[in-house]
This record gives C-alpha cells, structure tokens and sequence, in this order.
C-alpha cells in the first residue's frame, strides 16, 4: 500500500489522504504519546520518559502541533548554546592565566599550575574550605597540593573544573585518578561522567580495576555492574597476570568475586 506521508509519487497521483503505512502511524503516534502527558515523577522520584513539560495534564496533542515543539525546542537550544559560548571565557582565562590568583601542586613534585580560587571553590565545597583555611593564606605563594594526582592528572581536572567537558581520550587514560579525586573533593558532576565512561567501556581488561575504585568511592552501582561481569567472565580473568595482584591487594574483593561466582554455579552448600 502506498503511502500518503512517506511515498515518492507526485501529490496528483497519491492515493486519499487517509491512507497511511504502518510505519508513519506507528511514528505517529509514538510522537504524540511523547508530548501528550505533562511529566510527571514516580514514588522512586524516576521521570516518564513519555511525558513533556509543554502540555496540560489529561490532553492530546494533535501531529500538527509537533513542529511548534520541535521550533520551541530548537530555540531552546540556541539559548543553551550561547550560554555554554559565553561561559566558554572561563576556559580562556585559565589557558591565557589571565587574573590567576592561586597554584594547585600535584602530588609528585610536577610544577604547580595557575588557576582563581573562586572556579575552584564554586566548584567543590571541599576546595572552598580548603582555601578558606589560615593554612591555604599562609602558605607560600599561595598553594595548595593535592597529592594522590600527577601533573597531567591535575590538569585534566582543573580543565574540567573551567570547561565542564573532558575529551574521550583523556577520560580513557585518567577516569580512574579522576574517579578517586571527584569522590575525594565533591565533585558529582565529575563523578558521573567518569562512571557513566565506565559504565560503557567494561572489559576483561578493567573490570578488576573498576570493582576496585567502586570499593574505594563506595559505588553501589558500578560494583555491582562490574562483579557481575567478573562472575559471567571468571574462567578469563581469573588467569589474568593483573588477577594475582588484585588478590593480593583487595583480598576481601577477590572473596567477593569467589563467593558471588560459586553462588552462579549453584554451589553454595
């Protein structure tokens, strides 16, 4: 059957305008269902992901209705990204140090990198207290170290601090020290960018590292992910050479995996 949406014949050949595909009705009608229902939040606090702020509660929107959404949408958009443009002076005034007024030393005698304390403490309310302390005055030339991060690791974090935004490639060579450092100074928007990288970058590869660092953080979600994938991978990584020295240096993490692995096999008696 043709159809009278999505057809290439020329608009005097189509057939009644009534005839529709059973694809342009499905999409049809997903479009409405996802503008019809005003939002709404569950017991657990989840969001309907069928639900739109736009419309009143109990109404039905009509097709021609979307494109004035898509347009309301669209210049939402624009206003986010002039924002996201003007804030972008942030990132300027830390690469050209424009106005620096303090140095963040790294853990490993690495040479100290310039940045304003009011980005540092807007961002985390533990390098607030940290520069509010009369040992930060006190210090020479006003620094401040954070000792479990190397120079590069220090200034992929400063740089989000300024930019909010980190590349993939940094995020796959540092997302582990950064992991440690957003749950050591309270930086949740950096903690879930690096956990939702982690999320989807499992592997035989890191799986041990990751159950490590969510042991450390305390990070239900990404354990649980990855001694899941341990247990359905247990006859790989067991013989990893990294598996011995896991043991080793996460003893209670290598019984985990041992129990939660007999458990799968129904060996539990």
């Amino acid at each position: 059957m043709d159809c009278c949406i999505c057809t290439t014949m020329p608009f005097p050949l189509r057939p009644p305008r009534n005839t529709i595909c059973g694809a342009c009705y499905d999409g049809a009608r997903n479009i409405i269902g996802l503008i019809s229902k005003p939002a709404e939040t569950d017991q657990k606090g989840t969001q309907d992901l069928n639900c739109s702020p736009f419309s009143p509660p109990n109404s039905c929107k009509k097709l021609d209705e979307v494109s004035i959404l898509m347009l309301q949408m669209t210049k939402t958009m624009d206003e986010q990204t002039e924002a996201i443009n003007f804030l972008k002076g942030f990132i300027a005034a830390f690469s050209e140090q424009i106005h620096t007024d303090i140095l963040v030393k790294p853990g490993n005698d690495g040479p100290s990198i310039p940045a304003h304390k009011a980005i540092l403490a807007t961002r985390s309310e533990i390098f607030k207290n940290m520069l509010d302390s009369d040992e930060c005055k006190t210090a020479p030339n006003g620094t401040i170290t954070l000792p479990e991060l190397n120079h590069e690791e220090l200034k992929c974090l400063i740089e989000f601090l300024y930019s909010g935004s980190l590349t993939l490639e940094k995020l796959e060579k540092h997302g582990y020290s950064l992991l440690l450092a957003a749950d050591k100074y309270e930086i949740p928007y950096l903690q879930k960018l690096c956990e939702r990288h982690m999320h989807k970058s499992l592997s035989t590869s890191n799986a041990l590292d990751f159950l490590e660092i969510s042991s450390i953080c305390s990070n239900k979600e990404l354990m649980e992910r990855s001694l899941s994938f341990i247990v359905k991978n247990f006859h790989f990584i067991a013989f990893l050479p990294k598996y011995d020295e896991f043991v080793h240096k996460n003893p209670h993490l290598a019984l985990q995996v041992t129990r939660e692995f007999l458990k799968s096999k129904g060996k539990t008696n």
